[in-house]
């Protein structure tokens, strides 16, 4: 088979669903804002690791032996971002009560979340070298990687952002709420440094 998609898929799922940057910062963004109004920046969080599939499918890799400058620029441009997100995490406080806050992030917030995080860059690195039958069509690779990984995403990220909308009702103005708020913070920065250390 030229993509070992049901590995893959076991794969995928244990990597969209543990914690990363993208899961911490939907959790907060779920829990400042509530369910409904992050909706919009849970699909750009989902399409935006498109954005890395596909170009990694069409041979961005390839860059690799040319221009490993580009991937290391790329890697401390992503843990800038992300220490720079762990931060604004650190420091949201949530509202009590569903009280009106400013605006949630939306769609193109979202987008970006993916293309700076290491984590999401090893998971399809991973995926390609992994899963796919060397020889494989690039288009039919792409494809599977894609679908497998969006169908995993459309479970767990609702799932996170959720997960910090409940979290919210019980902590928000409360003095566990600053420490819930620095440990995702710290997990957050956790998680990019073991993906890249």
């Amino acid at each position: 088979m030229p993509v070992a998609v049901i590995s893959f898929s076991a794969f995928a799922a244990s990597q969209v669903a543990t914690p990363g940057p993208a899961n911490m910062a939907l959790l907060a963004t779920g829990a400042r804002f509530g369910f409904r109004a992050a909706l919009p920046f849970v699909a750009g969080v989902a399409l935006g690791k498109q954005l890395i599939i596909w170009p990694i499918g069409f041979g961005l890799m390839s860059l690799a032996g040319s221009a490993p400058w580009l991937f290391e620029v790329l890697k401390w441009a992503s843990v800038v971002y992300i220490c720079w997100l762990a931060w604004r995490v650190a420091n949201l406080r949530l509202s009590p009560d569903g009280a009106k806050v400013d605006k949630a992030p939306g769609f193109f917030a979202g987008l970006v979340v993916h293309p700076l995080n290491p984590k999401a860059w090893a998971m399809i690195i991973t995926g390609f070298t992994s899963f796919v039958t060397p020889g494989t069509p690039a288009l039919q690779a792409t494809a599977t990687i894609a679908i497998c990984l969006l169908a995993c995403q459309a479970v767990f990220h609702p799932i996170w952002t959720f997960g910090g909308d409940r979290i919210a009702r019980f902590v928000a103005g409360k003095p566990a709420e600053r420490y819930l708020m620095g440990t995702l913070a710290a997990l957050t920065v956790a998680s990019v440094l073991y993906v890249l250390f």
